[in-house]
């Protein structure tokens, strides 16, 4: 009998901490599993000189010992290309469908929930995530996405940190209805979730630039390389009836190239066969400079580089990025991305295709706390990871080209798209529209037929807009609260939170319904210890420790630990550059000002010129930091005054006081809130 090498062998690796160590993984046996053949196989190293065999249909074992496989990767397995059982559990009485299903509709881009705030019985319905390349969202998709939230949703749709529309409440009777509609607006959510890749980010701006419409277009094709071939999810929802769009050349090229053994011939998944990836896996493009994308969270990380006169010519690639963590695991963390190298443009899809290749197969199948590519990257190290994936790309990687500092951009407000139209962005606190905001966003979408661009941190852009169409675009959104950014708290316009409860099954504490509360205590922390309404940190919320808002990226990010409590996280930067690290654990939600008060006094008596909160806390050390904390007995007492920029005389300032204090607010923030929301509608639209 003919033996052969394992493949996805990951020797045990010191990660983060010294004693943290992950065992040792042996991958699935290809003596275990029949591969559906290569029209060549390319060696991996010395270490992996045997054929490197891809997963596949599984053959009966042929040792007495068969390596641990995790319960997914066998629904998986036996789905028939991720149909089965789920295209018999939408069609049961039951209003939930069963464990397996749950796992596969998920690469259907749905997640099964239920209330979590209602208690006896479990009242089930389903979250669809929509997949949208670049944050596109064509006319058509917004307003039938603005239809299905009242007519089978809950009333509201949610942008993601992803560049997507979540449609929460969906119940089970209605999923292929809510389906087909989406595929009739020519969009999907096929592989919005899953083990595949997710939705691709690029930088949500309509700028008619050559370098933001080369990131556009390159993120489109690799979304379009990346999507699954074999008809699953149209089988499932409209009864196979294919929705044929056009493909770029390349894209098919590329996807069939078989030179060096990355596909499955004879596959309807030549990329990723039967048992598709080992988790999620997050690509996302950008422009030097530009860090609306969060570049470094991603598992692959793509950068145009130009010439002198801006024509693309390349990229840089960044991988291993990765925000999910399990609490008091500490082999399990968020990590950044890492430089990887540079292909010339023409090469893109292939070198993707190969760091995807080696993932599927090399990643660990039978943990699936570290089975996204940043543990293989951080077990392998970045040497052996490239030399792996330059097996498959069939060239070595160039040099990473220099880049100039990544800065974060909004791209709210309005601005010159550079066609002689105008786009709007609008901030949309934790990415929630519904009420009012819904029903003006409706009006203007519509009355003026607008294309929208949805942006990675939970805002809307209103795209193609005409001078004449400024001043009453912005009346209509002014009545409903969506402002000019000058006119939003700087706390709010860089914020961002998790849904958590009610819905997600995973949160431990209050994320989107607690964000609001905490942001107004953090502005009144601010006045507290003299910091200016115009300085800001960037505030992160999540209800769990998965890192769906990137709170490891934030200033001051706050991950829930338990009810009513959070983890506390210092040292991101606000360009999005530096990882954050653990600062305090299971702080209760009502004692948060005992650790920010003394935080934000040090940091505006002691910062450096111009550094931010994140510089601030990095250059202190945390055994300082928690001295700090620790001796805090509140700040120096100032004698009393008033804010005479707001405040004419006393009776005033006590009258607006009062008042202010029914709404749980100071009296400088009600007057501020009153001054904004009437010189927001007053606007004209004349300010840019």
């Amino acid at each position: 009998m003919t033996t052969t090498t394992p493949f996805g062998s990951v020797n045990t690796a010191v990660l983060g901490e010294p004693k943290a160590q992950i065992a040792r993984y042996h991958g699935l046996r290809s003596a275990n599993w029949l591969g559906l053949t290569r029209s060549r196989h390319a060696p991996i190293s010395s270490a992996y000189s045997s054929l490197i065999r891809a997963v596949a249909t599984p053959a009966k074992p042929e040792t007495a010992t068969e390596t641990k496989r995790s319960k997914v990767e066998i629904f998986k397995e036996q789905s028939n290309y991720i149909r089965y059982p789920l295209n018999e559990e939408i069609l049961t009485d039951a209003p939930n469908i069963n464990e397996a299903a749950t796992q596969l509709i998920k690469f259907h881009g749905s997640y099964q929930q239920y209330n979590r705030d209602e208690r006896g019985g479990r009242s089930y319905s389903f979250m669809l995530r929509t997949k949208n390349p670049c944050g596109k969202v064509s006319n058509q998709l917004y307003l039938t996405m603005d239809d299905l939230a009242d007519q089978f949703g809950i009333g509201t749709l949610r942008l993601t940190t992803r560049q997507t529309f979540q449609l929460h409440g969906v119940l089970k009777k209605d999923l292929k209805t809510v389906m087909s509609s989406i595929i009739n607006s020519m969009a999907s959510t096929l592989g919005a979730c899953g083990d595949l890749n997710r939705n691709v980010l690029a930088p949500p701006a309509p700028i008619q630039r050559k370098d933001y419409l080369f990131a556009q277009q390159t993120a489109e094709n690799i979304a379009a390389l990346l999507t699954p071939q074999s008809g699953f999810y149209y089988d499932v929802w409209v009864d196979g009836e294919k929705f044929l769009t056009a493909e770029p050349p390349e894209v098919t090229k590329a996807r069939n190239d078989n030179s060096h053994g990355t596909n499955f011939t004879d596959s309807p998944e030549p990329i990723y066969g039967t048992q598709f990836l080992p988790r999620k896996f997050k690509i996302a493009v950008t422009v030097p400079t530009d860090n609306s994308v969060d570049i470094l969270t991603n598992d692959i990380g793509v950068v145009v580089v130009t010439n002198d006169e801006g024509e693309p010519q390349g990229f840089n690639l960044y991988v291993g990025g990765g925000m999910g963590r399990t609490h008091r695991l500490e082999t399990t963390f968020a990590r950044l991305a890492e430089p990887l190298g540079y292909v010339p443009k023409e090469d893109i899809l292939y070198a993707i295709k190969a760091i995807v290749v080696t993932q599927r197969e090399n990643g660990r199948r039978d943990d699936r706390k570290y089975s996204r590519m940043k543990y293989l990257i951080s077990s392998w190290g970045i040497e052996k990871f490239r030399s792996v994936v330059e097996q498959y790309y069939g060239k070595k990687f160039e040099q990473f080209r220099e880049l100039p500092e990544w800065e974060f951009k909004s791209h709210l407000g309005w601005n010159k798209q550079g066609d002689g139209s105008y786009y709007c962005g609008l901030h949309v606190d934790n990415g929630r529209i519904g009420g009012v905001m819904k029903k003006a966003l409706r009006e203007v979408i519509e009355k003026y037929n607008l294309s929208i661009r949805l942006t990675p941190n939970q805002n809307i852009i209103l795209c193609d807009i005409r001078t004449a169409w400024k001043r009453p675009i912005t009346t209509i959104l002014a009545k409903a609260g969506l402002l000019h950014p000058r006119f939003v708290d700087p706390l709010n316009l860089t914020a961002m939170a998790c849904p958590a409860f009610p819905l997600c099954p995973l949160a431990i504490t209050e994320a989107e319904r607690g964000i609001p509360d905490i942001l107004k205590r953090v502005r009144a922390v601010f006045e507290k210890v003299g910091l200016k309404y115009n300085e800001s940190v960037v505030i992160r919320v999540t209800g769990c420790a998965n890192g769906c808002a990137r709170p490891y990226m934030a200033e001051l990010g706050l991950v829930g630990d338990g009810p009513n409590s959070y983890q506390i996280w210092l040292g991101g930067t606000p360009n999005q550059t530096s990882i954050a690290r653990s600062f305090m654990n299971k702080v209760k939600v009502q004692d948060l000002e005992k650790v920010l008060e003394p935080l934000f006094y040090y940091w505006r008596r002691k910062r450096q010129s111009r550094e931010s909160f994140g510089g601030y806390t990095n250059r202190m050390g945390f055994e300082k930091l928690q001295e700090l904390v620790d001796k805090w007995e509140g700040p120096e007492v100032a004698p009393a005054r008033y804010n005479l920029k707001l405040f004419a005389d006393k009776e005033t300032y006590e009258a607006v006081d009062e008042l202010a204090k029914q709404q749980d607010k100071t009296a400088h923030q009600l007057a501020m809130e009153v001054i904004r929301n009437f010189v927001g509608s007053q606007q004209n639209g004349k300010s840019e």
